[in-house]
């Protein structure tokens, strides 16, 4: 996937991105913090067709959705390395 990042004066930080598809989204994380999900009219890639406002608690479910492994499987492997690398200190 190909992300570029803008700065919007006054309103916060785009990330533009283009999947290997040709599909094209963004996020908008504004100056409070929220995030705006933009989806894009590929006619139109100036002005988002469609715009998804987000809290802090909705983009992080979000998140833990689109991780390949969701995040108490990726604690357990570290807890597992953590325990192999103290075993090998001892």
């Amino acid at each position: 996937m190909d992300i570029t990042r803008t700065t919007v004066p006054g309103t916060g930080t785009v990330h533009h991105c283009v999947t290997r598809g040709g599909q094209r989204f963004g996020v908008l994380v504004d100056d409070a913090d929220r995030r705006r999900l933009l989806i894009y009219d590929p006619a139109d890639l100036d002005v988002p067709l469609q715009c998804i406002t987000m809290e802090h608690d909705e983009a992080d479910q979000v998140a833990e959705i689109l991780h390949s492994r969701p995040i108490p499987d990726r604690l357990a492997a570290l807890e597992r390395r953590f325990a192999e690398i103290a075993g090998e200190a001892l």
